[in-house]
């Protein structure tokens, strides 16, 4: 598929997703959060790739939130799925790490807090300006953040819309870690890497435990689905019942309880 705003690319089971309009401080439109989603999907499709790294282009901005668009009709085919794209990122089963290459405010703030980790470079600067602007975050810019950092720190945040530093950020556990010499990319490709080096399964299946509290039934459906009855369809329990089902005969439970 082929990108306006942003970039794609794959190496040894990696894929850099990058927010491509510098020039407009990596600000999402329509058009960005659809790309993005559409690339975090191929992700989730690919076998080839085990991790994505999501960044923003040039060394001063990650994402400082939405390009507001004039809203053509009151369908949902004219307004920017960005909900869709945190949602698909908090659920699906493969790790995504926030490369914070400069300032993550409003949307882009949430962006990165919604990814599994985030690691930033030493001048990214945090901000939410939500009430400064007449916005705000009902969702996931405030459940998530609130579990990141705590309630107080989440509401100074929203409230008072301060800038805070990378080390600040990391004082408060917003981020992960902060990298002070060398292109945060490369680090973030590094824990990636690291992260290849882990049972994508086992992952899977904490990711899912992760976010299945804030998910519902849809959390609770994918942990049953997608990952116990993967493992269950490998059992000799799982084999001997079919077996037995198809030949019209008991099952032989001695197979399986031992």
């Amino acid at each position: 598929m082929s990108y306006e705003d942003i970039t794609v690319a794959v190496n040894d089971g990696v894929a850099v997703i990058t927010i491509n309009r510098p020039d407009r401080a990596n600000k999402m439109r329509f058009e960005t959060a659809r790309e993005l989603l559409a690339a975090l999907q191929d992700v989730r499709q690919d076998p080839e790739i085990d991790v994505a790294v999501l960044t923003g282009a040039g060394d001063k901005f990650f994402c400082i939130g939405g390009e507001h668009e004039k809203l053509k009709a009151l369908d949902y085919s004219n307004v920017a799925p960005v909900i869709d794209l945190y949602e698909f990122i908090d659920a699906m089963p493969k790790p995504v790490i926030a490369a914070i290459n400069g300032y993550a405010v409003g949307g882009g703030h949430v962006l990165h807090v919604v990814c599994d980790l985030s690691i930033a470079a030493e001048h990214a600067v945090f901000r939410q300006v939500g009430p400064m602007v007449g916005s705000f975050d009902a969702g996931f810019g405030t459940w998530y953040l609130e579990e990141a950092i705590g309630r107080k720190r989440a509401k100074e945040m929203w409230y008072l819309n301060r800038k805070y530093s990378a080390r600040e950020a990391l004082a408060m556990g917003l981020v992960n870690e902060v990298v002070t010499d060398g292109s945060v990319v490369d680090r973030a490709i590094e824990v990636a890497q690291e992260l290849r080096r882990r049972g994508p399964f086992a992952l899977a299946a904490l990711k899912t435990a992760f976010s299945s509290r804030h998910t519902g039934v849809a959390g609770q459906a994918r942990l049953a689905h997608d990952l116990l009855l993967t493992a269950y369809r490998s059992t000799e329990e799982s084999e001997e019942m079919s077996e037995s089902f198809e030949e019209r005969r008991a099952p032989r439970r001695e197979r399986f309880y031992r």
